[in-house]
């Protein structure tokens, strides 16, 4: 793809609000977008919200700068909910991102906009970001792949924050090959997917549950005959770090929320207060629980490659749902952003409205190998 032809089909598909701004970068090379709560030079940096100074950035993030020395062009910024806050992309200040295989339903949060680039074809690759499952849903729900590599893989300098001790960049990419060499361009570290050979795979045991019909077809395709193997309480996981996050992102938010309130959408603002009421021993708590809860779910994988698990408990709903959709959607990512581990996501061998399956592992390669393998078994099947 060309930066022409992907700004042509930009333009032909406004109604589904992808994009915030448009670059004027020039030149031939891989055409990637880039969600816009990360600084591209010349370009402003939203966030997705109405706060931030409307001042356009001195400098690329170190990520951007390490794309473009790796022959990347950036197309524009994307849209995403706001602050990045949310797992639908409905965004009141540019537009609800809307889903491309059905307009009339969400693209998933919140990285919307950079899944719906890739499954619209207005770019080879898209970043997002993902403190939650940021990437994972809305790659789910769009019926592309994505990665969130293990905490720490790649820098987050010139990068809004929403939870310091959680927040991940990484690739969205039509398939795993694509991901993965998205994610070399990312961080510098090279991911071969030759001679691929069969993982050991297993489902955490009792994790799965109350899925949508849709959902559950499609995972009783995918899990078929996997071992389930005994591993740490979802649900803990799932509060220790949502108590990270709403602490964390009440005090980078403190001082707007408490100066300019109106200024933020209304879900955003009432996690934002949500946040502002946890007492800080509590946080202190769940951040000394979440490192151990890390060394715990390495040692229960040990002898086996990757753990499969559907990525999101419904498929995409409608625009007009409401907050009840917040955790079915992030039921079985935020866990994993708790134990910090890296996951891919790829779409489900399924007709209809996208299913995404998440492998979740201990590296960064043996994750995306996994997930490889996988794709290349599905590929050509639809149930």
């Amino acid at each position: 793809m060309d930066l022409e032809a992907a700004r042509a089909r930009i333009r032909e598909r406004p109604e589904l609000n992808a994009f915030i701004s448009i670059t004027a970068d020039s030149g031939s090379g891989t055409v990637v977008a880039v969600k816009d709560l990360i600084d591209v030079k010349g370009m402003v940096t939203t966030a997705g919200g109405m706060i931030l100074p409307r001042e356009p950035a001195a400098e690329d993030a170190p990520v951007v700068a390490r794309i473009r020395r790796a022959g990347c062009r950036i197309v524009g910024k994307t849209n995403l909910h706001e602050f990045a806050y949310g797992v639908t992309s409905v965004n009141p200040h540019f537009g609800t991102v809307r889903n491309p295989r059905d307009p009339s339903r969400v693209a998933g949060g919140s990285s919307g906009g950079s899944a719906v680039a890739v499954a619209a074809g207005m770019c080879d690759w898209a970043i997002g970001s993902d403190t939650g499952g940021s990437i994972r849903i809305p790659g789910s729900l769009c019926g592309v792949a994505g990665f969130k590599p293990a905490f720490g893989s790649i820098d987050i300098a010139g990068v809004i924050p929403l939870s310091k001790s959680l927040d991940t960049l990484g690739p969205i990419a039509p398939d795993i090959n694509t991901t993965a060499a998205a994610y070399a361009a990312m961080s510098g570290e090279a991911v071969s997917l030759d001679k691929l050979t069969q993982p050991r795979l297993a489902v955490p045991r009792g994790w799965v549950s109350e899925l949508d019909p849709p959902t559950a077809a499609a995972w009783k395709v995918v899990s078929g005959r996997l071992p389930e193997l005994d591993f740490l309480d979802r649900d803990r996981l799932f509060q220790v770090g949502l108590t990270i996050l709403l602490y964390e992102a009440a005090s980078y938010h403190r001082h707007w929320a408490t100066e300019c309130p109106e200024k933020y959408g209304e879900d955003v603002l009432r996690l934002i207060r949500r946040g502002l009421e946890i007492p800080a021993a509590e946080f202190d708590q769940a951040l000394a629980e979440r490192s151990q809860l890390e060394q715990e779910a390495h040692k229960a994988m040990e002898g086996f490659d990757a753990f499969v698990l559907p990525a999101t408990a419904i498929v995409a709903p409608p625009i007009d749902a409401g907050p009840e959709v917040r955790e079915p959607l992030s039921r079985f990512t935020r866990p994993f952003n708790t134990t910090h581990q890296p996951v891919a996501v790829l779409p489900a061998p399924v007709r209809g409205l996208p299913v995404g399956i998440q492998v979740v592992g201990r590296t960064n390669a043996e994750t995306l190998r996994a997930a490889a393998w996988l794709e290349s078994q599905w590929r050509g099947q639809s149930a």
